[in-house]
């Protein structure tokens, strides 16, 4: 009762304080002197007796205690795993679970390990055959784009055969016209010297 008083007379004279209502700074000297009054009679309040809990709790007189909650959980899960062994084993029972079928069981699980091993040499065989047929599905592919490449080649040459016999024939026109116009040119010339010849004969007969 004392401390709540005084706690409360403190709070008060707080409150006049930060609210600067009147009379604060009496209020919070009051409270603070209160305070200091309760502190100095709890210097002189009396130690209450400690109890004797080993009057309740004998474990605890020796000085070292034990924890009754854990030792009834150890006893409940105690308790629960032998129900739960004895009905796993009626469970077996029921279900006719006998030493010689685990152990058929054992080697059932043995003989597949070992034809689980030996189909690991197929495995590898498939594997390796796959990697193989996609290297020769790539070969082949290049092989095509070399093929291509030779036929685009071969067109070329074809075309430029042909461009090369073009321009020979084309040549051999050009000669023979160059012939034809040099014979033209002969003809010309003994025509025009014979005009020359006449248009003199007649100049020398005027004369």
């Amino acid at each position: 009762m004392v401390y709540g008083l005084g706690a409360s007379v403190v709070i008060l004279g707080a409150l006049f304080k930060i609210m600067h209502w009147p009379g604060g700074n009496e209020m919070l000297i009051i409270g603070l002197v209160v305070e200091a009054l309760v502190f100095a009679y709890s210097a002189f309040e009396p130690i209450d007796d400690e109890l004797d809990w080993s009057l309740v709790y004998p474990e605890l007189a020796n000085g070292t205690g034990v924890d009754r909650r854990s030792a009834t959980i150890i006893e409940d899960d105690k308790e629960a795993e032998g129900q739960l062994s004895k009905k796993l084993d009626e469970m077996l029972k029921e279900a006719k679970i006998d030493a010689s079928l685990m152990h058929s069981l054992g080697e059932s699980i043995r003989n597949f390990e070992g034809a689980a091993k030996g189909i690991s040499p197929s495995v590898d065989a498939m594997a390796s055959q796959k990697k193989y047929s996609e290297e020769l599905t790539t070969a082949a592919a290049q092989m095509e784009t070399l093929n291509n490449i030779y036929k685009v080649q071969v067109a070329s040459a074809s075309r430029q055969a042909e461009v090369n016999k073009e321009v020979a024939e084309n040549a051999g026109r050009l000669k023979e016209q160059m012939d034809s116009l040099t014979n033209n040119l002969s003809s010309l010339n003994g025509v025009y010297g014979g005009m020359l010849t006449a248009m003199n004969g007649q100049k020398a007969m005027t004369n």
